[in-house]
């Protein structure tokens, strides 16, 4: 008999893949140098990293189907290829069409591909730790722009713009590529030492595996789809804005708000695991509930805050959560429909983080052009957080019966 192999040199190997995929949000180390290369607006430059999030929604979907066929090693080494090459045809863009197509739509694929691959492979390696481990893997895609923003600062200064996507681009594929070696699916029947299966009490896991056809005819599914919209949305509302509403609202200098991004994406990435460690503890729904009462509070405590140090504070908060959504909800999506298909389900439901990544921040930019403040978005926000708390109240697991 085999023996099966380390499962936490493949957890080590999953975090290394999303810390290399999570680069994509030092996008706006990008937005300056290349507005001043070809003279493109900032919505323009902006819109890439946009697209790009749209496309990883819908690539991870596919990503957990191909999976389901050909486990995940093809997936990850696919998603290597994309990835590295559009970041590195980024640099060599000279029109908003192939940004788009490189870096939005080439790149976008690579991303959501490798996304769901440590997710939906981790998540059958640790049936004992769900929560912790999947926060784990995805607090790499959040710690992915502390990193790679000072290493993209340096080599534009001084390589160039051009030269610096290249090198990123070979970096991402080298890490993604060498990385997909270690994914692999745990053995027939795999268990941890010691772990006996959790009874499935109401409000606990569902009795068995559903396939992706199965889930999508439960409510749950939906239910959890528009949780992770909306608490993705009051997130990234606040990550698109970061620096102009620091400097609006607290009169600091550009520079300070800078810091302020790199704040935040340490929050983004702390709570991915966090919250999905408590979750283990306390329960998924407890802990979404938590995240949007939480987020009203704070949201409407930012709405009338001046002082800069307790506007990043509130924000930190903020990012914490949202970070918390992504660490979360693959373990509740394992929860509810089983952890044999949830490449396929929870991919399917990444494209919630692709629609918030659009209306996120439509809705705040909009808001602050049609009242001159961001206070009113805050408040309207906290709004939306304290009503969406309502959702995960009557969350429950899907009722299927065990099969014979």
């Amino acid at each position: 008999m085999k023996t099966a192999p380390n499962r936490w040199l493949i957890a080590a190997a999953g975090v290394l893949m999303q810390i290399a995929l999570g680069a994509v949000y030092a996008w706006s180390v990008f937005r300056i140098p290349l507005t001043r290369a070809h003279g493109w607006t900032i919505p323009d430059v902006t819109l890439a990293f946009e697209l790009a999030i749209l496309v990883l929604g819908f690539a991870a979907f596919c990503g957990g189907l191909w999976m389901k066929k050909s486990g995940p090693r093809p997936v990850a080494f696919t998603a290597a290829i994309l990835y590295g090459a559009g970041t590195a045809l980024a640099g060599t863009a000279n029109s908003l069409t192939s940004l788009y197509l490189t870096y939005g739509v080439l790149a976008g694929t690579g991303l959501g591909l490798g996304y769901i691959v440590p997710i939906a492979t981790l998540v059958r390696w640790f049936p004992d730790r769900r929560g912790m481990i999947t926060g784990i893997a995805v607090a790499g895609f959040g710690a992915g722009a502390l990193i790679t923003a000072p290493v993209a600062n340096t080599l534009i200064a001084s390589v160039g713009l051009s030269r610096t996507f290249e090198i990123l681009g070979l970096a991402y594929f080298v890490i993604v590529f060498t990385s997909a070696f270690f994914m692999r699916n745990p053995p027939e029947g795999y268990a941890p030492a010691g772990y006996q299966a959790p009874s499935t009490a109401p409000g606990s896991r569902a009795a068995r595996d559903l396939t992706l056809q199965e889930a999508l005819r439960t409510w749950q599914w939906y239910g959890l789809w528009l949780t992770l919209f909306l608490n993705t949305c009051a997130g990234i509302a606040i990550i698109s804005q970061a620096s102009p509403m620091a400097q609006e609202i607290c009169h600091v200098s550009p520079s300070a708000a800078a810091g302020l991004v790199g704040l935040i994406s340490i929050a983004n990435g702390s709570g991915r695991f966090l919250w999905a460690w408590l979750s283990d503890a306390i329960g998924r729904r407890t802990v979404f509930l938590t995240m949007f009462l939480l987020q009203a509070v704070v949201f409407f405590l930012l709405s009338s805050v001046e002082q800069f140090t307790i506007f990043s504070i509130l924000a930190f908060i903020i990012l914490l959560c949202y970070g918390g959504g992504f660490g979360t909800m693959p373990a509740f999506a394992a929860d509810y429909f089983g952890p044999g298909q949830i490449g396929s389900i929870y991919g399917l439901m990444l494209t919630a983080w692709g629609a918030a990544g659009v209306v996120g921040p439509t809705v705040i930019a909009r808001a602050r052009q049609a009242t001159g403040h961001y206070q009113g978005a805050m408040r309207g926000i906290a709004l939306v957080m304290l009503v969406s708390a309502v959702v995960p109240l009557f969350l429950r697991p899907p009722s299927v019966r065990k099969q014979a």
